[in-house]
């Protein structure tokens, strides 16, 4: 019985939640109801035990309760005066600093969060993922396509310049549509453009820019009347050139990140170099550049360790080593 109250009581310290400066604070008026409801159910519980107890041992259990009780009563009462003296301490910070900003609420962030992402729609950079490759991929591999779309998603969602995003051949009664509404959290009201169309006819071919590291030309820069387009493929037996060769059908052009401009091979054990990266790695990369404008930085972000190139050290006021044997990179607009 004491243990079962014990752990409520833990329950209970635990309602508070994070604060932005790593505090915690109180639940408010919902947490101090789930505090009361806590303690009513144990109360219930207690009386339940004792009904169960030898006459005798009736005293001892009703002075429990009442002790029990008390120890709810002083959780609440400090929980409330820590809340009270956060507030103090916030509101005597924002008075000796007042060009710190505001803290908003959570339904403030997400509106505007929301608004970004609207405007991306008319005025932003376009970004489409070309699912049109899913039928041939096992359950594991649609699961960590699942996963890289959220995470793209939720970069776009951080990013101050966001892009807006364009699903395409994707069906919603895919398995690979299953497997988002499954492992990512509303994923159906995510603020992109999902269709089963694919993007070589639903967007003017001279517009789109294939992404593939089998491209011989090198990525420069960002043009916000171009259409990038990445292929959605996780493919464990790693095919090579299969977005390459299915832009080649289409006529349209092709670039590749420009991991060897800015990047050099890096010895590691395994003696593994790879320039393949996962769809959210390359939007990262994407995103990065567009807000800053610089590659190193732009694939530092989105090339992880793991991929065994690091940037050349020292880079040339950012500008770009051209591999032996290959042309100036030329720009891709």
């Amino acid at each position: 019985m004491d243990c079962t109250l014990e752990e409520s009581a833990q329950e209970a310290e635990s309602l508070g939640v994070q604060g932005p400066d790593g505090s915690q604070e109180d639940g408010g008026e919902d947490g101090l109801s789930e505090i009361f409801r806590l303690l009513q159910m144990d109360v219930e519980h207690e009386h339940r035990e004792e009904e169960a107890r030898p006459a005798n041992s009736a005293a001892w259990g009703s002075k429990n309760v009442q002790r029990k009780q008390r120890h709810w009563e002083r959780i609440v009462s400090s929980k409330k005066s820590k809340r009270k003296q956060e507030k103090e301490r916030r509101k005597v910070k924002r008075a000796e600093d007042p060009g710190t900003c505001p803290q908003h609420s959570k339904r403030f962030l997400k509106a505007l969060t929301k608004e970004k992402l609207l405007e991306a729609k008319h005025s932003g950079p376009r970004l489409c993922v070309d699912l049109s490759m899913t039928q041939h991929m096992s359950k594991k591999e649609l699961s960590r396509l699942a996963a890289q779309i959220r995470r793209l998603y939720g970069s776009n969602k951080k990013a101050s310049r966001p892009f807006w995003i364009c699903l395409t051949g994707f069906s919603t009664d895919s398995p690979l549509y299953e497997e988002c509404l499954r492992m990512n959290d509303g994923f159906s009201a995510y603020l992109l453009d999902v269709t089963e169309e694919d993007c070589f006819s639903l967007f003017p071919l001279e517009s789109l820019v294939y992404l593939t590291p089998d491209s011989e030309q090198a990525l420069e820069d960002l043009d916000q009347n171009t259409v990038y387009v990445i292929g959605g493929l996780v493919d464990e037996s790693i095919q090579k050139k299969v977005t390459f060769q299915k832009a080649r059908e289409h006529s349209v052009k092709t670039a590749r990140l420009p991991i060897q401009e800015y990047m050099v091979r890096r010895q590691n054990e395994k003696n593994y170099h790879s320039e393949i990266l996962a769809i959210n790695q390359v939007f990262d990369i994407l995103s990065t550049y567009f807000e800053t404008h610089s590659w190193p930085e732009a694939l530092k972000k989105g090339v992880s360790p793991g991929k065994g190139y690091i940037l050349r050290n020292p880079v040339d006021d950012g500008q770009p080593k051209i591999p032996d044997g290959v042309g100036e990179a030329p720009k891709v607009s």
